[in-house]
């Protein structure tokens, strides 16, 4: 069973998580306020939006060495999304042995899997689940990240059999319709603007996603004020920052400043370390030649 479904109490925080707006997940909701059943649920949430939000010292120091199998989940989540550490893995591996029957332990450590390039033991834990949504669309951006764009899809689709008007089921099949492309990215669209342009749910995730929608339509000056409003919410997002790069590159704009902020921000963001690996195979390519001239 969810328990973030749309009838129970969670459903406004969970909302607001899924949409993006970690600072109200963190401001507008109190887990004293809830049923003893549903205030460690609260709590992870919390912890969670801390995570997106870069907080991971204070998930960690607040977490400390607890025998909870959920709050392990989150320490490990924040300690591998802090530095990547081997450790981190090796505890998400041992809780998924352990606790695979936890949903926490199935969303949180398998995100850790699948960002550790684990990405077939992330989608075996998340395989697991009861009716979690979560654990859906996490599975669809597993298989986009993949390249599997048929197994998203089918995903997707299997939870729209069971959850019909769920936010995340919609989210889910945006996603993959901006894998598809053609008529798929003005339908993707309809559905980033709507959270990002309603006050209710704006958030910089959403202006994102509009504005990525928006760059593969080639309305670009649409995608720029989008990706703006987006830094005017979060400076320090990684994500915007990096598609920030991308339009400035288009558009034949200095990315020099930008970029440099990106990795003052997320110095292992994958743009950062793909521009880099490209830049290093580029030069030992070049150094198999020499220019040879001619008197």
């Amino acid at each position: 069973m969810d328990p973030f479904g749309a009838e129970g109490e969670l459903v406004n925080i969970h909302t607001a998580f899924v949409q993006g707006q970690y600072e109200l997940v963190l401001s507008d909701f109190e887990a004293s306020s809830f049923s003893d059943t549903n205030r460690q649920p609260v709590q992870i949430l919390q912890y969670r939006a801390q995570c997106a939000l870069g907080q991971y010292d204070d998930v960690i120091k607040s977490v400390g060495n607890s025998s909870v199998p959920d709050l392990q989940a989150v320490k490990a989540l924040a300690t591998f999304l802090k530095n990547g550490s081997d450790g981190a893995v090796a505890d998400a591996e041992k809780l998924s042995e352990t606790q695979g029957e936890n949903l926490t332990v199935q969303l949180l450590c398998g995100i850790v899997l699948a960002r550790a390039g684990k990405a077939d033991q992330a989608l075996a834990l998340l395989s697991r689940h009861e009716g979690s949504l979560d654990a859906v669309a996490l599975s669809v951006q597993i298989h986009l990240s993949q390249n599997r764009t048929d197994l998203a899809l089918k995903e997707a689709k299997s939870a729209r059999s069971f959850a019909q008007d769920a936010l995340l089921v919609n989210l889910a099949e945006s996603w993959v319709g901006m894998r598809q492309g053609g008529e798929d990215y003005q339908k993707s669209f309809y559905v980033f603007e709507e959270l990002a342009q309603a006050p209710s749910s704006a958030s910089a995730t959403s202006l994102i996603a509009q504005a990525v929608s928006e760059l593969h339509m080639g309305r670009l000056e649409e995608a720029e004020t989008a990706l703006n409003q987006a830094l005017v919410l979060e400076p320090d997002n990684s994500a915007a920052l990096a598609n920030k790069v991308v339009l400035d590159s288009i558009n034949g704009k200095d990315v020099s400043e930008v970029r440099s902020k990106l990795q003052s921000v997320d110095s292992q963001h994958e743009m950062l370390l793909d521009y880099a690996a490209k830049k290093e195979a580029f030069q030992a390519a070049l150094e198999k030649y020499s220019p040879k001239f001619e008197a």
